[in-house]
């Protein structure tokens, strides 16, 4: 990966942008898959897997568990011995960063260990992140912890099973965290929610998952991150023109955010399936203005930022709703995103659930500032492409880009590559 600067001038597409796009690895599967594979009775070689942060802090961690995880990045695939729901290492220190997914996964996962001693410890940003319903939730199955956020350290007595109760409604990842282990408790565990959990898709996922697993797989295929493909549906609506995202459909996969490009339908993208090779195409006609929406994005929130940066280009208000939950995520992102979009000279509403951006002539000049969140500088980005001054000269800053490694290390190759491609 390009080392990037402090501050990153984005470069506008004087052109409309052509080209494919071929995305990563989802992370969201990828670490789900990395905990399935290791509760797996046998080896496991996932294909197509993400290598960034998030992933490679659960790599890390499984091998601090005593599990042999084997990597190749040039062919994207990581192989897993599986143990069957055993634990190897009594005691380990587990960094898990700013990983939502391995911070609550991993909680949930040791506990499978009857008399295991795990020091959990993260970035600044991950002790304000929501973990102790879960940990109340474990508490029950005779584990304690030694604090209510990270860092802490956990004791574990192994899962009895039985009913266990969770409040999951500041995050999905709590109740797909029991989930993954509630096959190996010591008794049948069933999980009764105290109420209802945000981003419901993600929950469908790990369910789905669950059962792949369960029939035995020795070879497991990641699909294209839906997240990541966000900004690359959203390109063509800022700077016009056409891209490809091969193996990538709104239907049939396992991913709940591929609706966000339902969202940008209504705003006058224009989306064809491709053939060879299959995938999607996304459109929209040079010089021509696209619709402000109204969207609930309780069920994909992660791309409610990829909308709210495009949204001052758009012909009239766009309202963004169910996004509570976002603010205790990497950052404050409902916070975050109004503030950046005031820079821009936006005029925005914001509420505890929801933004509405009322789209303004753009303040050049302006530096974005990204929190430590990747989804801050990768959305951004995106607006930064649009051509403002009409001559290909900057007026967008990035600060930070580098905090896209969480999820996507080459962003900004990928996008350098798309506005060499397109001139």
């Amino acid at each position: 990966m390009t080392l990037l600067p402090d501050k990153l001038a984005i470069q506008p597409f004087t052109r409309p942008v052509r080209g494919t796009v071929t995305l990563p690895g989802s992370k969201s599967i990828t670490n789900r898959a990395l905990i399935l594979a290791a509760l797996s009775p046998h080896t496991v070689t996932l294909r197509g897997a993400l290598f960034s942060r998030d992933t490679r802090l659960m790599v890390t961690a499984l091998r601090a568990l005593g599990f042999t995880v084997e990597t190749n990045e040039a062919e994207l695939t990581i192989t897993i011995g599986g143990r069957g729901g055993e634990i190897p290492a009594r005691e380990a220190t587990l960094e898990v960063g700013n990983a939502g997914t391995a911070a609550r996964f991993l909680t949930a996962f040791v506990c499978l260990r009857p008399d295991g001693i795990f020091h959990f410890t993260g970035d600044e940003a991950m002790r304000r992140r929501p973990i102790s319903a879960l940990l109340d939730a474990l508490a029950t199955q005779g584990a304690e912890a030694s604090a209510r956020n990270i860092p802490f350290t956990l004791y574990t007595d192994g899962l009895r099973g039985g009913e266990v109760t969770l409040d999951a409604s500041e995050s999905s990842q709590l109740l797909s965290a029991l989930l993954m282990v509630a096959p190996h408790a010591q008794s049948p565990m069933s999980v009764r929610l105290a109420s209802t959990t945000v981003s419901r898709p993600f929950v469908d996922m790990t369910e789905r998952m669950i059962a792949q697993f369960a029939a035995g797989p020795a070879d497991y295929a990641i699909e294209g991150d839906a997240t990541a493909a966000s900004y690359f549906l959203a390109l063509p609506l800022v700077v016009g023109g056409a891209l490809t995202l091969p193996q990538f459909s709104t239907a049939g996969g396992l991913q709940g955010d591929a609706r966000f490009a339902t969202v940008l339908e209504h705003a006058g993208l224009a989306l064809a399936v491709t053939q060879n090779p299959a995938g999607l195409e996304a459109s929209f006609q040079p010089g021509f203005t696209g619709r402000g929406v109204t969207a609930d994005f309780n069920d994909f929130s992660d791309t409610f930022l990829t909308l709210a940066a495009a949204a001052p280009l758009l012909n009239r208000p766009t309202r963004i709703t169910g996004i509570a939950h976002t603010r205790r995520q990497e950052t404050d992102r409902v916070a975050g995103a109004a503030r950046e979009l005031r820079k821009l000279g936006q005029h925005v509403v914001e509420t505890e659930d929801s933004l509405e951006i009322h789209p303004q002539p753009l303040t050049p000049g302006a530096e974005i500032e990204t929190y430590d969140d990747h989804r801050f500088a990768m959305s951004f980005a995106i607006l930064g492409c649009h051509n403002l001054h009409g001559d290909g000269r900057p007026w967008l800053t990035i600060r930070h880009p580098a905090c896209c490694a969480k999820t996507f290390p080459a962003f900004f190759s990928l996008l350098g590559s798309l506005h060499a491609g397109s001139h």
